[in-house]
């Protein structure tokens, strides 16, 4: 005797699907476990991505993202020349204050001004415009960009006070 007929069936599918996919964007960031203020200023657990689309709607596991570079004392000079190397003054302007690509100097992040959050906006890319240099760029070498970018001053004058 069949309980369900094939129809019924697909959608019970469908909605336990979407049900699951549900339940994984509900998930929350989890704090770092380390104790250490400056470890925990840049480490930061991943498990939301708002600004992504995963395939079949289901999220990647949740990973740690730490700056291996925070203790090197000339990353942030190793990051201006890889800088300038990959280009990212073409988009960013000359000391990264902005032309096509925004200015990355006057403290506003659309997707998040933490060390990690810079990283991922390189190593993934961000929609319209920001390509990823995952694949090109080391994570030692996405890490030292990202020293360079928050060893940069902040501007005398910013042209706006927010987004």
């Amino acid at each position: 005797m069949r309980l369900f007929s094939s129809h019924a069936r697909a959608t019970l599918v469908l909605i336990a699907a979407v049900g699951i996919a549900g339940a994984c964007r509900e998930q929350s960031a989890v704090p770092p476990a380390s104790t250490d203020t400056k470890a925990s200023e840049n480490a930061l657990v991943i498990s939301r991505h708002d600004d992504r689309v995963f395939a079949g709607g289901l999220m990647p596991p949740a990973e740690r993202v730490v700056n291996t570079e925070a203790h090197n004392p000339k990353a942030a000079e190793e990051g201006a020349a890889l800088f300038t190397s990959m280009n990212c003054d073409g988009c960013h302007g000359g000391g990264a204050v902005g032309a096509v690509g925004p200015n990355l100097t006057d403290g506003r992040w659309r997707y998040g001004g933490a060390d990690a959050d810079i990283f991922r906006s390189i190593a993934e890319g961000r929609p319209k415009g920001m390509p990823s240099f995952g694949g090109a760029l080391q994570p030692a070498m996405i890490w030292r960009l990202v020293a360079y970018i928050k060893s940069l001053p902040p501007p005398k004058d910013a042209p706006t006070e927010a987004w």
